[in-house]
C-alpha cells in the first residue's frame, strides 16, 4: 500500500479514551474518513451498532453497519498491550486499514495501523484545520 495514512488528532484522542474507558475489555470502533490513490485520511470514529465488548474479544454484526462509503476500517483495543494483529483480527478485517490500540492507552505510541495482510503502516497525526 503506497498511500499515506493521516489520522486527525481528535481521532487519536478518541481511540485512546474509548479504549481506556472499556479496559479491561476490548473496545471496537469504525474508522470514518476519505481515501484516494495518494492518501487515507481518518477523520472520525463511529461506535458500531450492537457492538460487543469482552475480555478477549470485541465484535459487531457486519449486517448492522450502514451502507457508508466513508467507513474505511476498524479500530480495536488489545488490553494485553500487544499491538500486533492476531489471526482472528486479520480474518475479520473490514475496510482498508485496521488500527490496534494497546494498553496503557497513553499516547500515539500505543496505536499501530495495519493493512489487510498484517503489514504495519506508518501514519502521521494531523491537527484540526
Amino acid at each position: 500500500m503506497a498511500q499515506d495514512i493521516v489520522i486527525k488528532a481528535k481521532v487519536v484522542d478518541g481511540l485512546l479514551t474509548y479504549s481506556s474507558l472499556n479496559h479491561p475489555k476490548e473496545a471496537i470502533l469504525l474508522l470514518r474518513g476519505t481515501r484516494n490513490k495518494k492518501e487515507i485520511i481518518v477523520k472520525d470514529l463511529i461506535i458500531p451498532p450492537l457492538a460487543l465488548h469482552g475480555y478477549s474479544y470485541a465484535s459487531f454484526p457486519l449486517y448492522m453497519v450502514p451502507m457508508d462509503s466513508s467507513i474505511i476500517g476498524t479500530a480495536h483495543s488489545h488490553p494485553s498491550g500487544i499491538t500486533e494483529p492476531s489471526l482472528e483480527d486479520l480474518s475479520n478485517f473490514y475496510g482498508a486499514i485496521m488500527a490496534i490500540i494497546g494498553f496503557p492507552y497513553t499516547s500515539e505510541r500505543n496505536i499501530k495501523v495495519f493493512d489487510r495482510n498484517g503489514n504495519k503502516l506508518s501514519f502521521i497525526i494531523e491537527d484540526q484545520r
